[in-house]
């Protein structure tokens, strides 16, 4: 035995302690007295082994997004850290609890030139909640000092699963033998006070204020209130118990119509929560106008279209609901940023005993009416869409398919560009979906990685992934994870050779540096990605095929066996097919012109 093992595994049972389920592993050298301690301990903790850094954290921000719980990540000294940058940023903009535990060289070694050796010191910047420089290893480590590892240990878990969840930064260095050999004059042992780790909680809740306070307060303040609007956004899934059925009876007391993104965790979750808003917000009907109030969960919606709405009203009150207390309104409409974590309760309590007292029966009956009449729309919205979209080929059209196909309790993640916008058009609310998407920063990177993460999490489920091609390929060696970390997965992959997402933006029109620098047609051949990482691959053209072959490997999915469906699309008849599709639903929308009067 020697200093840096029992330094390390002191750290490491005092995260077990504190809490922490799961440590994603890669290889080094110089965190060999972090992969021991946590192999160690084995029986009490999921172990998963990685071989690329930037992947393996993708994969554990998916897990610790599906978990919902903390999950660590180790590596070693040098640029394996550098790797794990662009999940760090996904996790602090989504929310996501990471605990990032990077080995290091002595002090001595750092700005020397010495090998594998760069400056770790607040790498992550402000992406990391917290971040801490350890201590060396002491050969005699004195009380205080051990006292410190096990705090640092459960402060680190405390700070990331905390109100405002993400990314605690834990750098630490060691001194060789960083294995477990016997030093002369080192620590043979902890002290019997430290062999068990006590479980301490370092953080906790604070109330936001007195509930009946508050809703005595603002119920005088928006009693003037007619119709009002609630919006759910991505990574708005912090806390089901939140928005739950205490939420669904403020919404229906109140007569607020709910508008959900299509990646909010609750648009394939709750059948009673609208998504059809891409295709009826674009007629500007008067039904639409007069909002007083809007509520936001969750961060700016997906939708162009809805955002665009969203910015034109001009309502008395925006409240935007964060019990974190992380702003997100790029458009600075907010009036009330609201950081109340008995947001449930609240909800319970304006709805159920106090509507009525304040504004009133008429205030109420024409609330509902109004309701009514948007809820009406919405399903007027999907039959015309239905009809539409169901007898043409179009990369939409297989997405529509996919959503319809999908079976109850499976896991859909769906990559960034297109497909998060295919879903947000597509997915009609239902229920028993979890889905999820890398919204926090939008970024393509990672997000294979991210969906086997998530698909670790619920190994029992369907795990599907919706994906673009250029998407696909920044990810492929985050494949490896299907066979490694045993966690079979149906991809259902859209390739339009390129990046079709920029045909819907001006640059369109600039040719030929749009084609040449946007688009950047890749022409690779998918087919060669089954054999290399053990997935069963079909490439499909009509829609017809892809709903005989996505049940197929949903039931292949069940039999342990992954499936790469690859789907040839073109992205021009995609965008002229969506707007044909658009222009047709809202013509049958739209109300016809009043009669002349006589």
């Amino acid at each position: 035995m020697n200093r840096n093992t029992l330094y390390a595994q002191l750290f490491v049972d005092s995260l077990i302690a504190a809490g922490l389920q799961h440590v994603c592993l890669a290889p080094g050298s110089r965190n060999t007295p972090l992969v021991l301690a946590f192999a160690n301990r084995k029986d009490k903790i999921s172990i998963t082994s990685h071989l690329d850094e930037r992947s393996m954290a993708f994969f554990a921000l998916g897990l610790a997004r599906a978990a919902n719980t903390p999950v660590a990540i180790v590596c070693t000294s040098g640029s394996a850290a550098a790797n794990f940058f662009p999940a760090i940023v996904e996790a602090h903009q989504s929310r996501i609890p990471l605990i990032v535990l990077t080995a290091d060289r002595p002090p001595e070694l750092r700005h020397s030139g010495a090998n594998q050796t760069i400056d770790q010191v607040k790498m992550f910047g402000d992406y990391a909640l917290w971040f801490v420089d350890t201590p060396l290893p002491e050969a005699n480590p004195s009380p205080m000092l051990l006292r410190y590892v096990r705090t640092l240990a459960h402060r680190a878990f405390d700070t990331a699963n905390g109100a405002r969840k993400g990314v605690v930064h834990i750098n630490m260095p060691f001194r060789p033998p960083l294995e477990p050999t016997d030093v002369e004059g080192d620590l043979q042992a902890l002290p019997q006070e430290f062999i068990t780790p006590r479980n301490t909680e370092f953080s906790r809740p604070i109330r936001s204020g007195d509930l009946f306070y508050l809703g005595q307060s603002w119920i005088e303040e928006i009693g003037a209130v007619r119709h009002g609007l609630i919006v759910i956004g991505p990574n708005a899934d912090w806390d089901r118990d939140i928005i739950g059925a205490g939420f669904e009876d403020f919404a229906d007391g109140m007569g607020f119509p709910i508008f959900v993104d299509g990646t909010s965790g609750f648009r394939l979750q709750n059948e009673r929560m609208l998504g059809a808003y891409n295709a009826f917000l674009p007629l500007n009907l008067p039904l639409l106008q007069d909002i007083d109030f809007i509520i936001r969960i969750g961060d700016v919606p997906t939708s162009k279209t809805l955002n665009t709405y969203l910015d034109q009203l001009h309502p008395k009150f925006y409240w935007h609901i964060a019990p974190d207390g992380v702003w997100a309104d790029d458009s600075y409409r907010v009036t009330r940023l609201l950081k109340l974590e008995e947001l449930g309760e609240f909800m319970a309590y304006f709805a159920q005993d106090h509507i009525e007292w304040s504004w009133g029966e008429p205030f109420s009956d024409q609330r509902l009416k109004w309701a009514e009449k948007i809820k009406q729309l919405e399903s007027a919205t999907w039959n015309a869409l239905d009809e539409a979209a169901k007898d043409r080929e179009f990369e939409g059209g297989f997405v529509y398919d996919m959503l319809n196909l999908m079976p109850n309790e499976s896991i859909l993640t769906v990559g960034n560009s297109m497909p998060v916008r295919h879903v947000d058009l597509w997915a009609k609310p239902m229920f028993g979906v979890s889905i999820y998407a890398n919204r926090g920063a939008s970024g393509i990177d990672g997000n294979i990685s991210t969906a086997l993460g998530a698909g670790a999490a619920h190994k029992d489920d369907p795990l599907v992934l919706l994906i673009g091609d250029v998407t696909f390929y920044h990810d492929m060696n985050g494949l490896l994870a299907i066979q490694r970390c045993g966690v079979p997965i149906v991809i259902v992959l859209l390739n339009n050779n390129g990046g079709g997402i920029f045909r819907t933006l001006p640059v369109k029109d600039y040719e030929p540096s749009f084609t040449d620098y946007f688009i950047t047609p890749h022409a690779l051949d998918f087919s060669h990605v089954g054999p290399l990482y053990g997935l069963q691959h079909q490439r499909l053209t009509k829609r017809a095929e892809f709903r005989e072959a996505f049940p197929q490997a949903i039931a292949a999915w069940r039999e342990g066996k992954s499936t790469l469906l690859e789907i040839m699309t073109d992205s021009n008849v995609d965008v002229a097919t969506r707007r044909e599709i658009l222009a047709e639903v809202q013509a049958k929308l739209t109300p016809p012109p009043a009669l002349p009067t006589s």
